[in-house]
């Protein structure tokens, strides 16, 4: 490992948390300045609710999971475990490769959160959010975040992606995350030409239509790639990014803005718990 990378790896935690809370605040910023979409519910309810959520996921991440992906990675190629610790491979080829690679990890976890009832039962309090924010974009189950680092895990011991590759990963996944998840109305030239490489906000908001043939579509986070080579893409959503319902029908309720009952999403019955994904017309 490079004196660089060394040095990155150390100050991951304050590199990260930098990022976070700059691209937090563009966005927020943005947001305000140039919103996409009316809001429907109360903002400060829902930011309120959905940070909770955020702390309540890193602590359980930090008892449950002591070692973070990138301390776990270190260790794989101390152990010199895995597919890049076996073939001699030039350091930066081999974090470019791992990076992508992990990216499609992610996009292949996302499609089987959506179409594995089980597991669509915790993903579904991700887009039960009526609007659809910067926040959005840490909203997710604590059960569906253990998974998920289970899953990185297993991808980066497969891979024996190196540390650097990791840190880099796990920076791009969470601020992209923030980006297209916010509620900023980006220019169309921008859109268009940025969307050849990147999930745009307009390319992610048509995945939390309320109707099934759009939510099962632009499942990336980062790369929009694999939606076009895998079939699941869609440019727009058909009543447009202003008139479109953000949400799932059944919890479209006030008090599943608060955190208690977001909890509960996963353990709650309803008709479209086994979604039927051929569904093309409506939401039910």
């Amino acid at each position: 490992m490079t004196e660089f990378s060394d040095w990155i790896i150390r100050h991951e935690a304050i590199i990260r948390l930098s990022g976070f809370f700059s691209v937090l605040l563009l966005m927020a910023s943005w947001e305000i300045i140039a919103p996409k979409r009316v809001l429907i519910a109360s903002k400060l309810t829902r930011w309120f609710n959905n940070f909770a959520l955020v702390i309540f996921n890193t602590l359980l991440l930090r008892l449950l999971f002591p070692m973070a992906a990138v301390g776990f990675a270190l260790w794989i190629e101390q152990q010199h475990w895995g597919l890049f610790n076996m073939i001699p491979i030039p350091e930066i080829i081999a974090v470019i490769i791992a990076v992508i690679m992990l990216d499609m990890v992610i996009y292949g976890q996302h499609v089987l959160f959506h179409h594995v009832p089980l597991l669509w039962r915790l993903h579904r309090m991700h887009h039960a959010d009526v609007d659809i924010d910067v926040t959005t974009g840490a909203r997710f189950h604590p059960i569906e975040i253990l998974l998920s680092m289970g899953i990185k895990f297993a991808a980066i011991l497969i891979l024996g992606a190196p540390a650097l590759a990791v840190f880099i990963f796990e920076m791009i996944l969470n601020l992209m995350a923030m980006f297209n998840h916010a509620n900023i109305r980006l220019n169309a030239t921008w859109d268009k030409w940025m969307r050849l490489f990147v999930v745009t906000p307009d390319m992610h908001r048509v995945h939390h239509s309320v109707i099934n043939r759009e939510t099962d579509s632009n499942f990336g986070f980062n790369l929009s790639c694999w939606d076009r080579w895998f079939g699941t893409y869609q440019a727009q959503p058909a009543l447009g990014h202003e008139k479109m319902q953000i949400g799932l029908l059944e919890f479209r309720e006030p008090h599943y803005l608060y955190l208690h009952h977001l909890l509960q999403i996963p353990f709650l019955s309803y008709s479209s718990d086994n979604r039927d994904h051929s569904n093309h017309s409506n939401g039910k």
